[in-house]
């Protein structure tokens, strides 16, 4: 009696600690900020940006497909990588009319794929941003103010917004982080100050066909200055940013 005792305990003891364990493990956003192929750079913006956070609020989990939109230095786009795992995908973008500005974000594309296999680069015009279809998340990162810069077309929101939509899943989730504008600031700001007024990116968003479901205040900054530009030196790094999630009806 007392040898079955003891063999009962030490199996619940067994248990347990197995459950502990898993309980540990590390989520799988948590571990793809760990990846040793980050670059040094990108990991000390971390505090600051929270992508753990963000990336949990989007839903990312291992196996999807996603977008990272206009992805600059690929800050995001490792992280997605790292995430969604091998049977997963990334569609690092990068508009071409950037790339013309900026020729090094091409050099900072080939060199994301170069360190993930499973991304693949997309650099393309605004107009026909080549995504793919079937996409369980699109993921844009201060900058979707940039659609309305003085260069584009007027309508190049509304373009893009309905590429997106085109290239979601029934129940996709698209993702738009932006540094805030003063409530009812006009779109010249964009421009000016590289804000947005968040009302108007929901407008904007909706029109396209997608319904806002959540709002998410983990970059929110009571204390910034909304008429600033985001680059000055004493704010850059420090705005207030909305994160909006919008889905693609099922």
């Amino acid at each position: 009696m007392y040898r079955r005792a003891l063999v009962l305990a030490l199996a619940a003891l067994t248990l347990s600690s197995s459950g502990l364990a898993s309980a540990a493990a590390p989520s799988p956003l948590t571990a793809a900020l760990a990846d040793a192929s980050r670059p040094a750079t990108d990991v000390a913006r971390d505090g600051a940006r929270h992508p753990v956070e963000m990336l949990s609020f989007a839903g990312v989990k291992p196996g999807d497909r996603v977008a990272d939109f206009m992805m600059g230095s690929g800050y995001f786009t490792r992280i997605l990588a790292a995430a969604v795992g091998p049977k997963g995908q990334v569609y690092g973008y990068q508009s071409a009319e950037f790339i013309a500005y900026r020729a090094a974000y091409a050099t900072e594309q080939a060199a994301v794929a170069a360190d993930y296999k499973n991304v693949t680069i997309i650099a393309a015009p605004l107009s026909a941003t080549g995504l793919p279809e079937g996409l369980d998340l699109v993921l844009t990162v201060q900058n979707y103010h940039d659609l309305h810069l003085k260069p584009f077309p007027v309508d190049t929101a509304a373009s893009v917004n309905r590429q997106v939509f085109k290239a979601l899943k029934p129940g996709g989730i698209y993702l738009v982080v932006d540094h805030a504008a003063a409530a009812g600031a006009p779109l010249s700001v964009a421009d000016s100050l590289h804000r947005i007024d968040m009302a108007i990116v929901k407008q904007e968003v909706e029109a396209a066909g997608f319904k806002l479901v959540s709002e998410n205040k983990s970059l929110a900054l009571a204390a910034d200055d909304h008429s600033l530009n985001v680059f000055l030196p004493a704010i850059r790094g420090k705005t207030d940013q909305f994160i909006l999630k919008f889905q693609k009806p099922k």
